[in-house]
């Protein structure tokens, strides 16, 4: 969208004294976060043009009418629409884009305007084929509409030409890529990885059952060595039962097996996981169940999340949720331990050297991250500046979070 505004010839700004026209992006995945978001809309200041767009006009409208004074709203995937929104804006028009937002899909060519020059982030598809009952992003994002491996090819070819050294193939489900074109995603993989240059992919995350389909290929697409040994793959519970009332098509079962099978093939794998804690029907003895699960897994990166009810989904409608408190104790619980396993599997990177790309600055003006083969960040001290390079580093601390290490000749 800042890219396609700035073409049109806007000017975008820093800060929002300068801003004629605010546009805010919102996400609405989970109560907090949407919270959060009518917050900040809140203090939006009235003598601008404000401008709602993303996940949360589709997701709850009612609130955001009912509590935020805006001058447009608009759903996802937006691309050179929001063009127009802001010039109808400024005629003094009231804007509501809300019409077939759940089957928007720009083009991947439309300019853009990077935070970071040397990661290019990619949709590979947007919508699902899921219904998970807590799920409200359905109703803002659709059913599956995949990019065809030609589009997404160009637009790798197009990054890499600007400086872009990391990519990061992105959806709410990479696993069912393709199945609406009769494509998937280890073809798509192999297609990326065959393009010239120096590069790395990290593939966004994906459910059990679709990539329990596609498995064995896409351990085979993953041993290239542009790929970084990173899977996300939510589990959410340890409990079958809860599965079932979650509508997650899969077992426990079969997360084992995908973690496992990507664990035989990378060793050294990253896995990262999110759990629900507190979903309606979770008793006690399922939550010990998903306890004992990340014990047995050990997951590097576990997202903790506390179940809240998202407006016109199943889960909503359920009986049996724990009280908050108790919700509240068990993601604490779940979280410490999520800790103590990933401080664990960092600890065994102590002594590892190998090459590490930096795609970030770090927090300290000195400091930088990077990224070895397993998507492990490591920050690494230096004053020169390192952003877009490789360098060769030896791991010598660890903490839940990160490695640090020291650069190497």
């Amino acid at each position: 969208m800042a890219g396609c505004l700035a073409k049109a010839g806007y000017t975008l700004v820093n800060s929002l004294a300068e801003a004629d026209v605010v546009v805010y992006n919102t996400c609405a995945v989970k109560g907090p976060t949407e919270n959060r978001m009518i917050n900040f809309l809140k203090l939006a200041t009235k003598d601008k043009k404000l401008v709602v767009v993303g996940c949360l006009p589709l997701i709850n409208f009612e609130r955001l009418q009912r509590e935020v004074f805006f001058d447009g709203a608009a759903g996802p995937a937006l691309g050179e629409k929001i063009v127009d929104v802001v010039e109808a804006v400024l005629r003094g028009e009231k804007v509501l884009a809300l019409d077939n937002a759940e089957k928007a899909k720009p083009s991947l060519n439309l300019p853009r305007v990077r935070v970071n020059p040397v990661v290019g982030i990619i949709p590979i598809n947007y919508g699902c084929l899921g219904s998970c009952s807590y799920c409200c992003v359905v109703f803002a994002r659709g059913r599956l509409r995949s990019y065809t491996v030609d589009e997404i090819v160009e637009r790798v070819k197009l990054d890499l030409a600007s400086g872009v050294r990391e990519f990061w193939l992105t959806s709410q489900d990479t696993a069912c890529y393709g199945l609406d074109i009769g494509t998937s995603l280890p073809e798509l993989l192999r297609a990326v990885c065959s393009i010239d240059g120096d590069f790395k992919i990290r593939v966004g995350m994906m459910t059990p059952n679709m990539a329990l389909k596609i498995l064995d290929e896409l351990i085979e697409a993953y041993k290239d060595e542009k790929v970084f040994k990173f899977l996300h793959i939510p589990v959410q519970s340890g409990d079958n039962q809860v599965l079932a009332q979650m509508r997650r098509f899969y077992t426990t079962e079969d997360f084992k097996k995908i973690v496992n099978a990507f664990r035989g093939a990378f060793p050294k794998m990253t896995i990262a996981t999110d759990v629900i804690c507190g979903f309606p029907g979770e008793t006690r003895e399922a939550f010990e169940k998903t306890l004992r699960l990340m014990e047995e897994v050990k997951p590097d990166v576990v997202n903790v999340s506390k179940f809240f009810a998202r407006p016109k989904t199943l889960a909503a409608k359920m009986d049996g949720a724990a009280p908050f408190s108790e919700i509240k104790e068990r993601s604490s619980m779940l979280s410490s331990l999520a800790s103590k396993i990933a401080f664990e599997r960092n600890m065994e990177w102590i002594g590892w050297s190998g090459e590490v790309f930096i795609d970030e600055q770090g927090t300290d003006p000195n400091s930088w991250v990077g990224r070895n083969f397993a998507y492990k960040p490591v920050v690494v001290k230096s004053a020169l500046n390192l952003l877009g390079t490789v360098v060769r580093i030896k791991i010598s601390k660890a903490f839940p979070t990160y490695l640090e290490g020291e650069t190497i000749s």
